[in-house]
């Protein structure tokens, strides 16, 4: 089948990556607004041909790897040109405020809007950092509207897999926003938080793994992270006062020297982790 991919940054350059290298049948077409990318692209054969709009009527499944808002205005403003009975999808990693337009825009020109969110990326950005190996073992996310055929999901399932991902995960937009709010993008704002002391300025000789897994996601795009977390604000509002919450509670148990709370609480912490490990180790 004839793909686009709109945006060869890390995600949508993995994706064509990883399509090119595990499923070669398909005829690739990509976009990107940055020319020395799509040069990049068609240098390293990512892609097969430019995707024009005279080109998008032609595709039978287009995903859109921009950012959220981004990619409402390009699905809406080009939902004329997909073809009717395509699949659309796309990779944000917000999801209530992408599907519930684009859902209705999609039945009001014929083609069907599944979202989506890859569970996988890292600290740096680019077309120049996309990789086909970035998608194994992570998880896809799939956020589909009321009545998607089982048959179109399993589709989508069994595409997603032959990418690498090795868990296909159906959820509503808002349940994906809650948890995405705290298992994503909680850690951007903590460690951001963290990297800001004084002392990270006096790190060197004194630092180990231990400051390498809280700092690593300090290194964000934050104009996209910004916009991200205005999409999802009641859902991280949230999780911070959670988090404010706990961090008070061994704070104070530090300042009265109060041993036997502080030993509870990182009691209850490291088995809450060793739970979440098994969960995760299990089939």
């Amino acid at each position: 089948m004839n793909i686009a991919i709109i945006g060869l940054g890390l995600i949508g350059g993995s994706i064509a990556k990883t399509l090119k290298k595990h499923m070669p049948q398909h005829t690739l077409l990509g976009y990107d607004t940055n020319e020395q990318t799509m040069y990049k692209a068609r240098l390293l054969d990512a892609i097969d041909a430019d995707l024009t709009d005279e080109r998008l009527g032609i595709c039978d499944m287009v995903i859109v790897a921009t950012w959220p808002q981004t990619a409402v205005d390009y699905i809406t403003s080009h939902a004329a040109l997909i073809r009717k009975g395509a699949l659309v999808m796309d990779v944000c990693g917000v999801k209530k405020a992408v599907c519930e337009p684009l859902w209705q825009v999609a039945e009001e020109n014929g083609f069907l809007f599944v979202g989506g969110h890859p569970m996988a990326g890292m600290e740096y950005s680019g077309f120049d950092h996309a990789t086909a190996s970035l998608f194994r073992n992570a998880s896809m996310i799939l956020t589909p509207p009321p009545g998607t055929s089982i048959q179109t999901l399993e589709s989508l399932k069994h595409f997603w897999r032959e990418l690498g991902f090795a868990r296909v995960v159906i959820t509503t937009p808002e349940n994906h926003d809650k948890v995405i709010a705290y298992t994503s993008q909680l850690a951007h704002v903590t460690s951001s938080a963290y990297i800001r002391s004084p002392f990270a300025m006096e790190h060197h000789g004194f630092s180990a793994g231990s400051f390498r897994d809280m700092t690593r996601v300090a290194r964000l795009d934050e104009n996209m992270w910004t916009e991200l977390f205005d999409l999802n604000r009641e859902p991280l509002l949230a999780e911070l006062d959670h988090l404010i919450e706990h961090l008070t509670q061994y704070r104070e148990a530090l300042a009265n020297g109060d041993n036997e709370t502080m030993r509870s609480l990182l009691r209850e912490g490291r088995e809450r982790k060793e739970i979440t490990d098994r969960k995760a180790d299990a089939p």
